[in-house]
């Protein structure tokens, strides 16, 4: 991010206040006073507009025992904008109606991992720390099979930290995963277990019976910051932040009730505990993630690329709709407290639509090897399980396939990004039109290459609807073609996971 014009002064603790004119809000409480008791790991976007904002308002109800001391993962330059601006950052919430913004004072600290070890180490031993945060990303709960990278992993590092907290007879502290993964408190304790019972059986026995590792379900669409973002902020609030986040109005957060020292009250300011959080993430992961995955590449290849484009495109808007309602939807549960699944597509499509926080399509595309087998592919499995109507599915999954190919329909080169590219495209390209050399994945795919009429569907899209811009649309409005009426919701058994992904997944 480039630094602000000499008209708008930095932003920091000394010209933190409301500039005249502006409806620029600022923390509301003494940042003197903020204790730290949090160590998040993975200071992005996401957990800027989404943690950090409920902190901030649990600072602003005068709950200031609850400060955070951000690790960044790999990259130095968030930490730089933050250490000049004392952590102090802007949250932009963009609506149909307008824009607020809010200065976040609740981040105490910010340390990056690859520089700071000993430093995060020794924060994450404080018995003041009883909270450890993360959003790293699936890939980040894949742990180095090299010992040395693993200790040096974040899991090495909690590791460690509760080594010394049992050794000085101190009480733990609770680790909480808000990535997306589908059970992310198992893939949390599995991660931090593996690595405990490495070094020593006692301290893994002390890790299970007394550290907690409860799930969450995180929502909030938040697209990368651009340039133009952050002149748009600075000239309309007047406020010199290099490095602001820009996100909806919408945001959600549901977390098992199971703290082990120490439980932020974050039901003051919305936040939900629940007994079992299982059924909120399947239907938030179905049904926004997984219409996420469609879109991302159905519109990508229909021409488009964001996803206020795509969804003002009637034709896509219109597949992702009868994809979710009449395809999704009836696989889901009807009785989990408010994310009724009727209502819940009615405020992810408006959500989708907003004109205001256009995603970028090529960002929704990314890491598809980990997110369609958990976000898209088990309602396919699903379906096929239960004979149910799969066309727009099976649409999504032909799309996917030909976007590995690493070309457009235009013939413009795309860029894949995935951690399985390089095999993939040459699956996709090696079979062209026959999904089959890919379908021979099956830690991806699951059963999907058993299924001879699935398969012939899938073969089938590839040779009409993708070959050309033209076709993908002929082929986007014969689903819109009335189905057969959806079964209501609820009236089917839904809590399984049927993806052969269980443990990984990206964060929103």
């Amino acid at each position: 991010m480039s630094e602000s014009p000499a008209s708008v002064p930095a932003l920091n603790n000394h010209t933190l206040g409301t500039p005249p004119g502006s409806q620029l809000e600022t923390p509301g409480y003494d940042r003197a006073r903020l204790e730290p008791a949090i160590v998040h790991f993975g200071v992005g976007g996401f957990h800027r507009a989404h943690q950090e904002v409920y902190f901030d308002q649990l600072a602003e109800l005068g709950f200031t025992g609850w400060g955070v001391i951000g690790v960044g993962m790999r990259r130095p330059e968030m930490g730089q904008v933050l250490g000049a601006q004392d952590n102090l950052f802007t949250v932009v919430q963009r609506g149909a109606d307008g824009s607020t913004a809010k200065v976040i004072g609740s981040m105490a600290e910010y340390l990056l991992l690859a520089e700071d070890r000993e430093a995060v180490l020794t924060r994450l031993a404080d018995p003041r720390i009883r909270l450890v945060t993360l959003t790293i990303t699936a890939d980040g709960y894949l742990l180095p099979a090299d010992p040395g990278q693993a200790r040096d992993s974040v899991f090495g590092l909690i590791v460690d930290a509760l080594e010394k907290r049992r050794r000085a007879r101190q009480a733990p502290f609770t680790v909480l995963s808000c990535d997306n993964l589908p059970d992310s408190a198992a893939a949390t304790r599995e991660a931090v277990m593996a690595l405990a019972g490495r070094r020593d059986p006692e301290l893994a026995r002390w890790i299970e019976e007394r550290v907690s590792f409860p799930g969450s379900m995180v929502d909030r669409i938040t697209p990368a910051t651009t340039p133009g973002d952050r002149d748009e902020i600075e000239e309309d609030f007047q406020v010199g932040d290099r490095w602001p986040v820009v996100t909806e109005r919408f945001t959600q957060w549901v977390i098992e009730d199971d703290f082990c020292n120490d439980r932020p009250p974050l039901d003051r300011v919305g936040a939900l505990f629940v007994d079992d959080v299982a059924p909120y993430k399947l239907v938030k992961s179905r049904l926004l993630n997984g219409a996420h995955c469609a879109l991302g590449y159905v519109g990508y290849l229909a021409g488009h690329r964001t996803t206020d484009q795509a969804m003002a495109d009637p034709a896509v808007a219109d597949f992702v709709e009868r994809l979710m309602r009449e395809e999704i939807a009836p696989l889901l549960p009807a009785d989990v407290p408010g994310m009724d699944p009727g209502e819940y597509c009615d405020a992810v499509l408006e959500r989708l639509r907003n004109p205001c926080i256009g995603d970028r399509l090529a960002r929704l595309c990314r890491r598809g090897s980990t997110k369609m087998p958990d976000y898209l592919l088990p309602s396919l499995h699903a379906a096929r399980a239960r004979k149910r109507p799969r066309t727009r599915l099976l649409l999504a999954v032909a799309a996917w396939m030909r976007y590995l190919r690493g070309v457009d329909l235009d013939g413009a080169p795309i860029d894949v990004q995935d951690a399985r590219a390089g095999e993939l495209r040459a699956a996709a390209l090696r079979g062209g039109d026959d999904p089959e050399p890919l379908l021979a994945f099956t830690d991806v795919f699951g059963g999907l290459v058993d299924d001879t009429a699935d398969v012939a569907a899938v073969r089938r899209f590839l040779a009409d609807a993708f070959s050309s811009g033209r076709s993908l649309r002929s082929a986007l409005r014969s689903t819109a073609r009335p189905a057969e009426p959806p079964v209501p919701p609820g009236a089917q058994e839904t809590h399984e996971h049927s993806g052969p992904h269980p443990n990984h997944d990206a964060a929103a």
